[in-house]
């Protein structure tokens, strides 16, 4: 695997014996070289190296440029056979006849459809491209950095060779760079080269003379999209965008791991149904004109025309439209889609799991408590507490700035004056501690602090009243108690320890054993004044909120019950040990609390969800929720989370709210219904298209309309399609979680399809029998060759009229259950955009223009005969569907 990875990365941009030079030299080399220092770039310098080294940007040449958008939207099925019969009629209505009868217009008029349909997907697509990209420039993308002697937080953009940053754990490190300086620094390549395991780095640590072709394994390197895990470090840039080892290969690799959604696969099954239809259709369509007309040309034209009619050229553009328009709604309220396809499924989640940290609490930790053993105030106790986490070079959580915060109430000058640190053990999910280690020029110590359990498991001893004693099983089970007792109420307990340590220069795990348990520090974080509104509104919604933590039981119940959760059962990991997997499916739906959780166990309890039928969002922002929001169907993070869990995230939360959450699911709704409102409504009207063209190839003497007329049809009724997402639906419909269900789009289309048919044979009947007759004057049978074309363009230009309005109409009908324009109506832009096209699709035929499309001279009062029809459809149609919905329970 390696081996195939480097030969793939030496393929790329990347100066790879720039990297061996950089690992291979001295520190101060390294900032001569690359005209830096310890301080960080000036602003001139920042501006030199941009201009010399380029942006921290991979460069995209192929997409999202506005020439490939021309290009793409030209380049569809319904333009590449309106050109078709563009050339085909330029030969035989110009080239290939007398001068006399050259007539250009139909080729013109084609042209112009052309340009028409291209210019709408282009204009579509552009601004499509340029909400994304405004609302993806939302999301921070940010990085520690050392510039003039100051630290700074600063994009990865503006990132430049020569720049001095600093890395923790949860960051994804932003570009190539040489370490200066490390401490337990933990790193993991998996997204990029599938190496699972996390492998150390040392600032101090030059690579093998005699191994230097392995510089995947530069322990002084760090490349651009690895992962910290642990520790911390200090860097200097020495390669930025695609001169970085990783750039381009990071990209495509990104690429590929976008995950699938249920509404790509719903997509793709549609796709494979309108391809199938088309494949069987067209062809049939083609032999039966052929062999009723005669003209087998003609009859190859008009099956080429039906199967782009039957094809929704526009699906793409207006799902894209509508997932788009949702993301924009979103943005208004606080919340970043990063993965447009996702937007199905964050309207169909039923189950969320969350941590309670910020999410259901206020996330405003602060020490409310700082014990000794006997559970009395001890400022000793804040003193030591502040060395250790004022030290720590790792994750900067909220426990760590809640007592750097308290210890304003003693003297931290003189605490630092007196104390400087030696080294770090950084926090870990396993351990579940930090230690530091400081010396006071006397002597050293060891201060940890961490999770009761864990740090029960690594003491022997505790401090009473100054006096040194064993722990034993006594004193143990007080100290539980006395933090059960905390954990009632609402606290969270970290314990805090300490031993001597003698002439050490670096510390080991191993070290963190035989401590002395000197103190109790006591946290609160009150919940959220709105969680307990939203909790119930989010049951209104349909979903369940499961809490997954790695926290503590006591305190996770406390919060749960002050927000309106069940708190009467509460699993930990413990008691998923030695369980079968359909003991463990029952546990996760007979539970919302999940406590002392690793993060694997996190990721396991979604996976059991899913395996029983739920759709699954995990909101989370630190490293440890990576797992679980990789396995979620919905991974939700915030703006202020960790690099990691930011990149696992299809959406953002620029606040950490689960009433924004809320918002969002039902905007999320919203465009899953009027993406279902197109699909539904444009395949039931397909269907019975194509039933209608059976009938009428198959019993009449003429094609039932021109191919360019059919081709016209179907841009003004995909035209008007456009209109839909900006449809709404309905307060019942936003209540429930919607899936995507493809096996039931051939029921709808069986029962709904059909209806328009039914109508197109009276209309056809009406037209053959009565309204053409009457305009030529004679039955098609004994009218002359003359009289005969007459009587096909007259009968053309009827069953537009009136297949135009039954398209635009059935939009209405299908959008929702009730009576259409009386029960339930439809928004403005949508009213508009269909009877507007429908009026002028209707006066097209009466103009110069419709002659040129070789439309007939129909009565006017055929438009009364056409009203008539479209009352009785509606009628029709809503009874039908009133039918349907007594066996199914939704009809989008």
């Amino acid at each position: 695997m390696m081996k195939q990875l480097t030969n793939s990365v030496k393929k790329q941009t990347a100066d790879t014996k720039l990297v061996q030079k950089i690992a291979q030299q001295d520190k101060k080399h390294v900032l001569k070289e690359l005209d830096t220092s310890l301080d960080g770039l000036s602003a001139i310098q920042v501006t030199q190296h941009r201009e010399k080294w380029g942006k921290n940007e991979l460069e995209n040449k192929s997409k999202n440029t506005k020439w490939h958008f021309l290009v793409q939207s030209f380049m569809t099925p319904f333009t590449l056979v309106l050109l078709l019969l563009a050339v085909i009629s330029l030969c035989t209505d110009y080239l290939f006849v007398p001068d006399d009868q050259k007539d250009l217009s139909t080729v013109i008029i084609m042209l112009v459809m052309v340009f028409i349909s291209g210019i709408i997907s282009f204009i579509q697509n552009v601004r499509t491209n340029d909400s994304v990209e405004n609302l993806l420039n939302m999301i921070s993308d940010t990085t520690g950095l050392k510039r003039d002697g100051q630290e700074k937080e600063m994009s990865t953009k503006e990132l430049v060779v020569g720049d001095i940053v600093n890395v923790t754990a949860g960051d994804i490190v932003p570009a190539d760079i040489r370490l200066l300086g490390s401490k337990d620094l933990f790193c993991s390549s998996a997204s990029l080269n599938g190496e699972s395991e996390p492998v150390e780095k040392n600032a101090n640590q030059k690579p093998v003379a005699d191994n230097l072709e392995d510089y995947l394994d530069y322990p002084n390197v760090i490349y651009e999209g690895t992962t910290i895990v642990s520790g911390s470090g200090v860097g200097v840039v020495f390669a930025t965008g695609e001169r970085t080892i990783f750039g381009k290969l990071a990209q495509n690799i990104s690429r590929k791991e976008v995950k699938e959604t249920t509404f790509d696969k719903g997509i793709k099954n549609i796709s494979k149904l309108l391809l199938t239809m088309t494949a069987i259709i067209a062809p049939l369509v083609f032999i039966i004109n052929g062999l009723t007309k005669g003209n087998w040309l003609n009859a190859l034209i008009f099956a080429i025309a039906t199967a782009v009619g039957l094809t929704p050229e526009m699906l793409p553009v207006i799902v894209t439209s509508n997932l788009v328009k949702g993301s924009v709604e979103l943005s208004k309220h606080d919340t970043i889609v990063k993965r447009m396809n996702s937007m199905q499924n964050f309207g169909a989640i039923d189950i969320l799991c969350t941590d309670k940290t910020g999410t259901l609490t206020q996330e405003q930790v602060i020490l409310n408590r700082f014990y000794n053993l006997n559970l009395q105030s001890d400022k000793n106790i804040l003193e030591l507490a502040y060395l250790n986490s004022f030290y720590q070079t790792g994750n900067k959580n909220l426990i760590d700035k809640a007592i750097v915060k308290a210890a304003k109430v003693i003297d931290t000058d003189g605490i630092l004056m007196k104390y400087s640190k030696v080294d770090e053990l950084p926090f870990d999910f396993k351990r579940r501690r930090l230690s530091i280690c400081v010396d006071d020029g006397q002597k050293q110590e060891l201060i940890t602090k961490g999770a009761a359990e864990e740090m029960l498991a690594c003491a022997n001893r505790i401090k009473l009243d100054q006096a040194i004693l064993p722990l034993t099983a006594q004193e143990r089970d007080k100290i539980l108690e006395n933090i059960k007792t905390l954990n009632e109420d609402g606290f969270r307990v970290v314990l805090l320890g300490y031993k001597p340590l003698e002439n050490v220069t670096s510390i080991s795990v191993e070290d963190e054993d035989n401590l002395i348990l000197c103190g109790i520090l006591a946290f609160i974080d009150p919940p959220k004044t709105s969680a307990k509104s939203t909790m119930k509104q989010l049951k209104v919604d349909g979903i369940t909120v499961k809490i997954l933590t790695g926290d503590n039981a006591a305190v996770t119940r406390n919060v749960a019950k002050q927000v309106g959760l069940d708190a009467d059962k509460v699993y930990s990991e413990k008691d998923f040990a030695g369980k079968t997997d359909s003991e463990m499916k029952k546990m996760v739906e007979e539970c919302d609390i999940f406590v002392k959780l690793s993060p694997e166990m996190k990721a396991r309890i979604i996976e059991l969800l899913k395996e029983n039928q739920h759709s699954v969002a995990y909101m989370g922002d630190g490293i440890n929720d990576a797992s679980a929001m990789k396995s979620a169907d919905v991974a939700i993070s915030v703006d202020s989370g960790a690099d990691i869990a930011k990149k696992c995230a299809d959406i953002i939360l620029l606040k950490k709210d689960l009433h924004v959450l809320e918002q969002g699911v039902r905007i999320g709704r919203q465009v899953f219904g009027n993406t279902m409102k197109y699909i539904k409504i444009t395949l039931s009207s397909n269907f019975g298209n194509i039933l209608s063209i059976l009938v009428a190839s198959s019993f009449l003497p003429f094609l039932p309309m021109l191919p360019i007329q059919l081709l016209v049809l179907d841009l003004m009724y995909g035209t008007s399609c456009l209109s839909i997402p900006f449809d709404k639906m309905s307060n019942q419909y936003l209540k429930k979680p919607r899936k995507w269900k493809v096996d039931k789009l051939p029921k709808f289309m069986l029962c709904l399809g059909p209806t328009s048919s039914v109508f197109d044979i009276i209309t056809f009947s009406v037209l053959y029998f009565v309204v053409c007759p009457q305009v030529v004057g004679s039955s098609y049978a004994l009218a002359s060759s003359s009289q005969k074309t007459v009587f096909a363009a007259v009968f053309c230009t009827g069953w537009f009229i009136e297949s135009l309005w039954t398209q635009e109409m059935i939009i209405h009908v299908l959008r929702a259950p009730g009576m259409p324009f009386i029960k339930q109506h439809a928004t403005w832009i949508v009213t508009l955009a269909t009877i507007g096209i429908a009026s002028v699709g209707t006066i097209i035929p009466f103009t110069s223009l419709g002659r040129k499309m070789d439309f007939g001279n129909i009565p006017v009062s055929y438009l009364a005969i056409v009203f008539v029809i479209l009352v009785v459809y509606l009628l029709f149609t809503t009874l039908v569907k009133r039918v349907y919905l007594k066996h199914e329970e939704y009809l989008i």
